[in-house]
């Protein structure tokens, strides 16, 4: 199973920190719309992801609710029918909640950083390192740590549960 370290932070000024990442980006930014909808699971989360463009995938994670630096381990198939594969889940599982955001993507080395305007949730930012398959957990959390003191994310901002919860809980941008 694939694995990285991540951290979820609420943005209030998402356009500075859009020009802070800029200056050290090695590449982005993609511009992303994603349609996430969350399924029922006894463990772990399960959601499609739905690009908008008769592209999706099917993402099964599971990721500790705890604020900063998290480990997940995830698996992800594509899929080229994501409107069939949701109806078919649904039935089979139920749907969960959904998420809908705009995001633009930028790399730095082996790091993912997604910032994210969520639906009814306002505007946030999310550091993914990758880890290599028999790479420590402390390694990337230190990357994730490092850019996160760079980029000026504070332990404050940052969030420990998914946008879905927030979402599902009435938890809005102000909150």
């Amino acid at each position: 199973m694939a694995r990285n370290v991540e951290i979820k932070a609420r943005v209030t000024d998402l356009t500075a920190l859009e020009a802070s990442v800029q200056t050290i980006a090695d590449s982005g930014p993609v511009e992303i719309f994603q349609d996430d909808c969350f399924f029922q699971s006894p463990e772990g989360r399960l959601k499609l992801r739905d690009f908008g463009d008769g592209r999706g995938e099917l993402i099964y994670y599971q990721r500790p609710d705890q604020s900063g630096p998290k480990h997940c381990h995830y698996e992800i198939a594509p899929t080229d029918q994501p409107d069939q594969l949701r109806l078919v889940l649904a039935l089979a599982w139920g749907e969960a909640g959904r998420v809908r955001k705009n995001r633009r993507l930028y790399l730095i080395g082996r790091t993912r950083i997604h910032l994210d305007q969520v639906e009814g949730l306002g505007d946030f930012m999310e550091l993914e390192v990758v880890l290599n398959d028999d790479e420590f957990t402390a390694s990337g959390q230190q990357e994730a740590d490092g850019l996160m003191a760079e980029l000026g994310i504070s332990a404050a901002d940052l969030v420990e549960c998914a946008y879905v919860d927030m979402i599902l809980g009435g938890k809005s941008e102000a909150d």
